[in-house]
């Protein structure tokens, strides 16, 4: 995080297109800290006593797995999972609790962990891993696949955009094929972001993958064009005023007054008609 933080500032990326307010900031920074201080713990240690008290016997089964079979098992039940659980919530009944991670109109690692409370309290990939921790998955191995999914999504909503010199310089293009095809990056997450899709740019009803791009190029949404869309965010946000942070968190116990919210009973998404979506 320290290390794409610095980028995104050597670069003046961050100076240049970050337009962060009071709202944003209270939003992305309670959310991070009760991801890792509510969440993640809570999942770990509640699947731990889960597993003692109605499966005692299955502790430590997978123990003697080799590496690459744990991290198999993991790819398939936390970042798969999570890949159908983010294309779920951009269904109708799942998106006021992931509307929060779209309505920044800015891409940094700040917002990586933009989202409602409950989206991540129940989704099963966090409670997978737990299990799966609890079955003998390795300690290190957990950590280690940790790390390079953070490395990947990190850089994937990052203001930096470390893959431009894949597609500036032609030798870089066959290296570029294979990652933008695999992995997460920004010019395929950007798009994800992006405010329309009118541009051939945006994406945002596909691109849904976190660590792996693979699980978008297998299940069908996938949108590659090595391109960056000119704006990301909301066009609700744009036309009638930006949510405020402990409505986008807390729904729906806590649920806007605005026009046109997503984030109260019996809201919907709102969808602008196209000329209300061109860049001004």
């Amino acid at each position: 995080m320290s290390g794409f933080a610095l980028m995104e500032f050597v670069t003046r990326r961050y100076q240049r297109t970050v337009t962060a307010n009071a709202n944003d900031t209270k939003l992305e920074l309670l959310m991070f800290l009760s991801l890792v201080a509510i969440t993640q713990p809570l999942a770990l240690l509640a699947t731990a006593k889960l597993g003692t008290w109605l499966a005692p016997t299955w502790q430590n089964r997978l123990a003697d797995l080799p590496g690459w079979a744990m991290v198999g098992l993991l790819l398939v039940g936390d970042d798969m999972t999570q890949y159908w659980w983010h294309r779920l919530s951009h269904s109708p009944l799942m998106w006021p609790l992931h509307r929060a991670h779209h309505s920044a109109s800015y891409m940094s690692i700040r917002i990586t962990y933009r989202n409602n409370f409950f989206y991540y309290l129940m989704m099963p990939g966090l409670w997978i891993g737990g299990a799966l921790l609890y079955l003998g998955v390795g300690g290190m191995v957990y950590a280690g696949y940790m790390v390079v999914k953070l490395l990947v999504i990190l850089g994937a909503h990052c203001a930096w955009r470390w893959d431009e010199p894949l597609y500036r310089i032609r030798a870089l293009h066959p290296l570029a094929w294979v990652l933008e095809r695999t992995l997460s990056t920004p010019a395929t997450h950007w798009a994800h972001h992006a405010i329309t899709n009118e541009d051939g740019i945006g994406h945002y009803k596909g691109n849904f993958g976190n660590l792996l791009f693979f699980w978008d190029v297998l299940f069908g949404p996938a949108h590659i064009t090595r391109r960056y869309p000119a704006q990301v965010g909301l066009i609700d946000d744009r036309l009638f005023g930006e949510e405020k942070w402990q409505h986008q968190m807390f729904y729906p116990v806590l649920q806007s007054q605005r026009a046109h919210s997503a984030l109260r009973l019996g809201g919907k998404a709102y969808e602008a008609p196209p000329e209300t979506h061109e860049v001004r």
